[in-house]
């Protein structure tokens, strides 16, 4: 079974064990012959797919009433996958969901590590500083690396925290975050998990 995650810069596949990338602007989805179930947040490219018979958009089979109308799908999928968590996805924005008993109960943006380490830089070159994800949160920082780090850190930590559920860490900066939610658990294919658990449920392959 052949899945792909598509995003604005890439095409994520699983082939069975085995991920890979290909570039939204050099990959040619007609070049796959093979059946593929897909998630797709980029409209070009959903636009491409739909004259695409073997491409099958799973989006069609999720019961969105359970979610709001300008969800991320990919958002959508990963609370596909779990049944009681709080699900934190670090990529470019930090996207934090709560799921209890396999309902989807709400969740919130934030800005991802980069967009902002970027926001201190331009407030100050003095602010220039990547983040210290092992700052201790219970003590009031006395040096500029760990008061940025902490700003940006504790609010989403408390939150995060205040609804005492498991912690499920997925994105390209999960690593990081791990170093702050020490009890979370790491799963980097959380929406692939959901895509496997949709089609099931479908019954569609």
């Amino acid at each position: 079974m052949l899945l792909c995650d598509i995003g604005n810069t890439s095409y994520h596949f699983l082939d069975g064990a085995k991920d890979y990338k290909k570039s939204v602007t050099t990959f040619k989805p007609q070049s796959v012959e093979e059946e593929i179930f897909y998630i797709c947040v980029n409209p070009e490219v959903t636009k491409i797919l739909k004259h695409q018979k073997n491409w099958i958009n799973l989006a069609k089979f999720v019961d969105m009433k359970n979610y709001y109308e300008t969800m991320g799908i990919d958002r959508i999928f990963a609370c596909e996958a779990v049944e009681n968590a709080v699900i934190v996805d670090a990529g470019s924005a930090i996207t934090v969901d709560v799921v209890k008993e396999g309902v989807f109960e709400g969740g919130f943006i934030y800005p991802g590590v980069k967009a902002m380490q970027e926001t201190y830089a331009n407030i100050s070159s003095r602010l220039d500083y990547s983040f210290n994800f092992e700052c201790d949160l219970d003590i009031m920082p006395k040096n500029s690396q760990d008061a940025i780090s902490y700003g940006f850190v504790k609010t989403l930590y408390s939150e995060v925290i205040s609804h005492n559920m498991n912690v499920v860490l997925t994105g390209g900066d999960a690593d990081k975050l791990k170093k702050i939610f020490k009890e979370a658990k790491i799963e980097k294919e959380l929406i692939f998990a959901g895509m496997k658990k949709i089609i099931k449920k479908a019954k569609i392959c």
